[in-house]
């Protein structure tokens, strides 16, 4: 039997037993985005409160935040836009995965992003202060690298486009 120990807008903290953790509220789960532009994969950063330091990450945002029922790639399209000034043409479900599963229940569906056109600059809503990133696939980990060691997190969904290059870079840093 679980019980809600406390329940905000988006986020619940359940106890189950002798298990503590967060869960998404109302089903709302989340797409990230790959999306590749002329060579460049788009990445964004922005300062994330629970870690107390910028982030650099895949694009990604909430579904079914605004509306019931939203479709991923719908949800998809309109973070990507908002964030980073680039609508999509074609959006493509990758899989779904889990974020930390031993702390929340919530989930995500990568999914990638093409026949991009940018629209504007990007950098989300007023109060999020998003920086956009355009980096060459082939200096990606070269960036991610340099990222980190100027103090800014780097999100472990970023492994899904970095995979064993960067943790090869990353082991001495």
């Amino acid at each position: 039997m679980s019980e809600i120990v406390w329940q905000g807008r988006f986020l619940s903290a359940v106890r189950e037993g002798t298990w503590e953790y967060a869960a998404r509220n109302g089903g709302v789960s989340a797409a990230v985005i790959v999306a590749v532009h002329e060579g460049d994969l788009i990445l964004v950063e922005q300062m994330r409160i629970p870690i107390e330091r910028r982030c650099l990450e895949l694009p990604a945002g909430l579904v079914g935040d605004e509306e019931a029922g939203e479709a991923i790639a719908d949800a998809a399209r309109r973070e990507l836009e908002e964030e980073t000034g680039f609508l999509a043409e074609r959006v493509e479900l990758l899989g779904d995965f889990q974020s930390s599963p031993g702390m929340t229940s919530e989930d995500f569906t990568l999914v990638r992003a093409t026949g991009l056109t940018r629209t504007g600059p990007g950098g989300g809503e007023a109060n999020e202060d998003i920086a956009v990133h355009l980096v060459p696939l082939g200096e990606l980990t070269t960036f991610v690298v340099a990222k980190r060691a100027a103090g800014v997190a780097i999100d472990a969904k970023l492994l899904a486009v970095l995979g064993p290059a960067l943790l090869g870079g990353l082991a001495g840093a």
